[in-house]
């Protein structure tokens, strides 16, 4: 798999453990439905953020490292340049 093929994956799945931290949010603030299941709702909506933060930080984490080496690699190639 080639670097642009994995950074656009990791974006993709960076932006899904978002939107599930935030779905998760929304829906333990601003839900009905959640609020009147109770003890059932709040597992629900903790289980959302949980899964939004497994996929996001530790794919941040890659991504940075991946662009932290990309741009020490153009900096050795100027100075050889």
């Amino acid at each position: 798999m080639t670097d642009q093929k994995l950074i656009l994956l990791l974006k993709i799945i960076m932006s899904i453990g978002i939107s599930l931290i935030l779905a998760g949010v929304y829906c333990h603030m601003y839900s009905e439905t959640i609020e009147q299941m109770g003890v059932t709702g709040i597992v629900i909506s903790a289980c959302l953020v949980a899964i939004g933060m497994i996929l996001s930080l530790p794919t941040k984490m890659y991504l940075t490292f991946i662009l932290v080496k990309r741009e020490e690699d153009r900096k050795v190639l100027n100075q050889v340049k």
